[in-house]
């Protein structure tokens, strides 16, 4: 009788096993939930439409958009942290959530590391320093030298304290030398509209929210933060082609889910993302847009939020940068 139920173990552990992968090789069986950690309309929640609408064509089941709004990201992100690790809730949330709230926090309801493994990047947010347009300024070597001629004259605003904006602002004022004031306002719209109404004479925020003012003629571009130019602005040049070399401090967006996912699981989502980021509609509705569609696998993602993480934590403490 206990030899029958020994040689039993094993044969029901392969039952066992193969009922498991037989499981996860029909994932998805229902639809799939994005969590977008910021309100519907802004940049984050239209890669997230546009994406999540793709891999659920190729996942065969639909991936349905879920706004957690709140408190910098941190709401929606430490919702996706406590979730099963199934592949049924996934993340898609920008750098914020993975090297800024970390290093501006010392309490957060997620680890950005030991909470979350990367599915991929999806796109990059392009940032450009903006002027008011009567400001005697048309370039950042003109920026830097009205600013430096005239200390405690002129500010800059962002679309809010320890927004990457601001992070991008305080690495543009120590690479260049420049001193000014940060003016945070809570969002684009405030931002721009000050700025274009002459409160403030610069302002760095997303391409994709200046670029109807530049095109009107109510602002004017000075240079893109990011390591490339922007798609639709490629007459404007970099921060480092314009004598910084090395400068790169955009925004990017990844799609991550809670840390333990199956191995098949991850490779169902991981081909469902490349598919997606392979569609020519999805790239030009991202570009048209303004935002770069950036594919890049897990390990690409978790190498930069690797070298991102200690950098942004520097220039918080350097820069007395705190949350909200």
């Amino acid at each position: 009788m206990a030899t029958a139920s020994v040689c039993a173990l094993p044969a029901m552990a392969m039952l066992a096993a193969h009922a498991a992968n037989s499981h996860a090789a029909s994932y998805p069986t229902r639809p799939v939930v994005l969590v977008v950690p910021f309100p519907a309309g802004g940049a984050v929640d239209i890669i997230g439409r546009l994406v999540g609408k793709s891999m659920g064509d190729a996942l065969g089941q639909p991936v349905v958009i879920e706004n957690r709004a709140g408190a910098g990201t941190i709401v929606g992100a430490g919702y996706v942290a406590k979730a099963t690790a199934d592949g049924y809730t996934l993340l898609i949330s920008s750098g914020s959530t993975f090297t800024v709230n970390p290093a501006i926090n010392a309490s957060l309801p997620y680890d950005p590391v030991k909470s979350f493994e990367p599915v991929g990047l999806v796109a990059r947010v392009p940032l450009i320093v903006v002027a008011n347009r009567s400001v005697p300024v048309d370039n950042l070597p003109q920026m830097v030298s009205a600013v430096s001629a005239a200390p405690g004259k002129y500010v800059y605003g962002s679309f809010g304290s320890g927004t990457t904006g601001h992070f991008a602002g305080e690495l543009l004022l120590s690479a260049t030398g420049m001193k000014m004031q940060h003016i945070p306002y809570k969002g684009s719209a405030p931002a721009l509209a000050d700025l274009i109404g002459g409160q403030i004479p610069f302002s760095i925020d997303t391409v994709a929210a200046s670029l109807p003012h530049i095109r009107s003629g109510k602002i004017k571009p000075i240079a893109v933060t990011g390591a490339a130019r922007a798609s639709l602005l490629p007459e404007v040049p970099t921060v480092a082609e314009a004598g910084y070399s090395g400068f790169d401090a955009d925004s990017w967006v990844a799609i991550a889910a809670p840390r333990g996912l199956p191995a098949d699981v991850r490779a169902r989502l991981d081909s469902a993302l490349v598919q997606a980021m392979k569609d020519p509609d999805v790239r030009q509705k991202l570009l048209s847009n303004g935002l770069e569609p950036k594919y890049a696998p897990a390990e690409q993602v978790s190498a930069m939020i690797d070298r991102e993480l200690p950098r942004m934590r520097t220039i918080a403490q350097k820069s007395g940068i705190q949350a909200n």
